[in-house]
């Protein structure tokens, strides 16, 4: 971090040149798994590895940004079980043989961090890797891939605008930039119509066998299960471990990719996976940890890194639907860094949360004053206002608590990296 620009330098160049010194490991890869998407691609991801893992397969997953420790972006696959993270002395090692590599040419952070990935990956067996996109698509730094197994392109929404454009067909354009020509392509669900043609269009220019949700695979909830259909079938699961609605569409975009790249699935893989699928930071509920002894007794807290309006839709709606079973007051604790439209986050949430403390995010340039994350909030016609950390907003939750109020649910969440900071303090980062 202190060596390389932190920002993104939308280019294949430098990545392509470094690579190529190294011997072009990203060449020498099991079959590739690539996700794209802004919403639900972290998700997809972590449902992928659930599924193959629960098939026995060696899993090497590559996730950005990662919340605690830098090793959480990359899993070594285990033949025949969980994955594990990168160890120091594997990490340290790689990293020293690529800054070697690169001797001292002009290279970001990221693409470091992603030719670890493919050093790493080709370097350690496994039966297939689940590589996801850092940021868009075209022109990221995990698009050196010229033949995955399958590209997979999960909701498209605003965000990145600056990098990626500002109409969620550009953004689509730049997103569908991870197909290649005759490689399969499955298409999640997609609120928007005119990102849908543009993906649908791009696949069929580029002649790529297509499945496309809710016209070739979908899935949906019938009596507390998961049903989920495509061509080969239908199958009867167990509701996602992951909290939310969205997360059915997520899943069922997994289950399809993964057949797409040609592994075998069946129902009882399908069914584990849901019972056992885990990705921190996305409606995680915090049952145990530090922060607990600072909130109001039976307090439910529940956090999520997502970001963006569209983040703010689903998370909206499950904290609605949470409501509906069991009726409690919402408070949200956010931190946003500076990139995202804080205004548009919050205005899901209008109606259904009751206060707003806003935090800011240590280790980070790009986080947001909490006063003027605060006025966001109020903008949106939130009641909000700003706190010294995730801690002291706890406890001014906790002093508000009547005795016979019933306890609070509270939402923690606006960014990854605020996530991560919680996690930290939480004393429970990913394993």
């Amino acid at each position: 971090m202190a060596l390389h620009p932190k920002g993104f330098d939308l280019s294949l160049q430098r990545i392509t040149r470094l690579l190529e010194v190294l011997g072009n490991p990203h060449q020498k890869l099991p079959p590739v798994i690539h996700i794209a998407g802004t919403n639900g691609k972290g998700s997809a991801t972590a449902f992928c590895r659930a599924l193959l893992e629960a098939g026995g397969h060696a899993t090497h997953v590559h996730t950005s940004p990662h919340l605690v420790n830098w090793h959480e972006r990359y899993r070594i696959g285990v033949k025949g079980g969980r994955g594990r993270l990168v160890d120091d002395a594997m990490l340290a090692d790689t990293l020293r043989r690529i800054a070697a590599a690169n001797d001292g040419q002009q290279i970001t952070v990221f693409e470091i961090l992603t030719v670890a990935t493919f050093l790493l990956f080709s370097e350690q067996p496994a039966d297939v890797v689940v590589l996801e996109v850092g940021l868009g698509g075209r022109f990221d730094a995990t698009n050196v891939i010229s033949d995955p197994a399958v590209s997979v392109i999960m909701p498209i929404s605003l965000d990145h605008q600056a990098y990626l454009g500002d109409r969620v067909e550009l953004i689509a354009a730049e997103k569908a930039g991870i197909m290649k020509r005759g490689r399969p392509v499955v298409i999640g669900h997609q609120e928007f119509e005119a990102a849908r043609e543009v993906l649908v269009d791009t696949a069929e220019r580029l002649r790529c066998p297509t499945t496309l949700y809710g016209q070739d695979f979908s899935a949906h909830e019938e009596f507390g299960r998961l049903i989920y259909q495509d061509e080969f079938g239908l199958a009867d699961l167990a509701l996602p471990r992951l909290p939310g609605r969205h997360q059915y569409a997520n899943a069922a975009a997994a289950i399809r990719a993964v057949k797409a790249a040609g592994f075998d699935v069946t129902e009882a893989m399908m069914d584990k996976a849901m019972a056992t699928v885990e990705w921190p930071a996305r409606l995680q509920k915090l049952n145990d940890g530090k922060l607990l002894a600072y909130a109001p007794a039976g307090a439910e807290i529940w956090l999520d890194g997502g970001h963006n309006p569209g983040a703010g839709e689903v998370i909206a709606e499950a904290m609605a639907a949470f409501e509906e079973r069991q009726p409690r007051p919402l408070y949200i604790i956010a931190g946003m860094i500076n990139t995202k439209d804080p205004v548009g986050y919050f205005r899901a949430f209008a109606d259904i949360a009751e206060h707003v403390f806003t935090v800011g995010i240590r280790n980070s340039e790009a986080g947001l004053d909490p006063v003027v994350l605060a006025h966001a909030a109020f903008d949106a016609g939130l009641v909000a206002e700003p706190s010294g950390s995730a801690i002291e907003a706890l406890q001014e939750i906790a002093s508000r608590q009547l005795p016979d109020a019933p306890p609070p649910r509270i939402l923690i969440g606006g960014s990854l990296y605020f996530a991560g900071n919680v996690l930290a303090d939480n004393g429970t980062p990913p394993t």
